[in-house]
């Protein structure tokens, strides 16, 4: 299955549902270029539904730390949501969960960003 993603832009931030894998950083060039151009028009923060994400492997997870790296050195933040057991695990496993906001809902995840 490919990587693909909606956007919904909220007042409080701007959610990104990823679907798919994520097993190719050129795979998601199109996405790491959507968030470089939201952060130039001002809006810093982002959350990353993962509900429909099936996989990730070592590229997936340097998209998401460079998508933190790029929202949090313009002064934002990033929260991800909705995150399976296997990418909880590789969370935990990596020690990504210690740097990253993970909660449990899309709700849970827009008060986070308040």
């Amino acid at each position: 299955m490919n990587f693909e993603y909606t956007t919904e832009s909220m007042p409080k931030a701007v959610v990104f549902h990823l679907q798919g894998e994520i097993i190719d950083k050129n795979q998601a060039m199109g996405f790491l270029d959507e968030i470089s151009r939201f952060i130039a028009s001002g809006k810093t923060k982002f959350i990353l539904e993962l509900s429909a994400l099936k996989y990730m492997n070592s590229s997936g997870l340097n998209i998401l730390v460079n998508t933190l790296t790029k929202a949090r050195n313009a002064g934002g933040e990033v929260a991800v949501c909705n995150v399976s057991k296997k990418v909880t695990d590789l969370f935990v496993i990596t020690k990504l969960d210690s740097i990253f906001h993970i909660e449990p809902t899309l709700e849970d995840a827009l008060n986070k960003l308040q």
